[in-house]
């Protein structure tokens, strides 16, 4: 785990947040580098998504720090937090219906970003192939691909990435997993994913946290809890 504030990406420390007064996560704490993938898995109803929520800027804080590259971040509304580094891909996409694919990119893209259109089609040539679609004719899979598009034209030095495969097909989720492999192999980006297909997220990640009612209870080398399928079971129920 990164531990040096000059390496990390993110740091969370002694996090609690929610919604309103009520505390939905408790003391959550942990390290994201530069370049490596993080993945968060739990039963349904824990608060993994809460957690990205919380990142993001979009929770009651209750207590404890977020840094973003040694800056803190937790005080900060979400639109700071984003021009300071987050991208976020919610679970429900949220791609505008109105807009055409390469419209729905253009009007986040940053200038000077890193993901420029032409590097955005190279990672998803199926949606050079739709750039003059709108976004209610895609496919669930194609808006998928174009929420992570979007938030990579604002130029993230981390991604939040909230269950990206639910609901796709076995190809599709190929698909989506080589492109983001292929965005780790070309930089430093930092990736934080929720996913519940556990063993897809655990063979393409680096370390992995697991947590319960709100609570961080595991954490480990993703390749260890893959060995595992004993204390998998016991940790989040897939019934091994």
């Amino acid at each position: 785990m990164a531990s040096d504030a000059q390496t990390a990406a993110l740091e969370v420390r002694n996090l609690s947040a929610g919604y309103g007064p009520a505390k939905v996560l408790h003391g959550i704490d942990f390290t994201l580098a530069r370049g490596e993938m993080l993945v968060v898995i739990g039963r349904n109803g824990v608060g993994k998504t809460t957690l990205i929520e919380t990142i993001c800027g979009l929770t009651t804080h209750h207590g404890g720090e977020i840094s973003v590259h040694g800056q803190r971040v937790d005080s900060m509304p979400a639109y700071r937090r984003n021009h300071l580094g987050i991208g976020w891909v919610p679970q429900e996409r949220e791609v505008f219906p109105s807009l055409t694919v390469e419209e729905n990119i253009s009007v986040v893209s940053r200038a000077g970003s890193k993901w420029p259109l032409e590097r955005i089609y190279e990672l998803f040539p199926r949606l050079a192939q739709r750039r003059s679609n709108y976004g209610s004719k895609l496919s669930g899979g194609e808006q998928q691909m174009l929420a992570i598009a979007r938030a990579l034209a604002t130029d993230p030095t981390v991604l939040l990435l909230d269950e990206p495969v639910e609901g796709l097909a076995p190809l599709v989720i190929q698909e989506l997993i080589g492109a983001i492999r292929k965005m780790r192999s070309e930089g430093d980006l930092a990736i934080l994913m929720v996913e519940q297909k556990f063993e897809i997220a655990l063979a393409n990640s680096d370390r992995c946290l697991v947590i319960d009612h709100g609570e961080l209870v595991h954490a480990c080398e993703s390749s260890t809890l893959l060995a595992d399928a004993a204390l998998l079971d016991r940790l989040v129920g897939v019934g091994h």
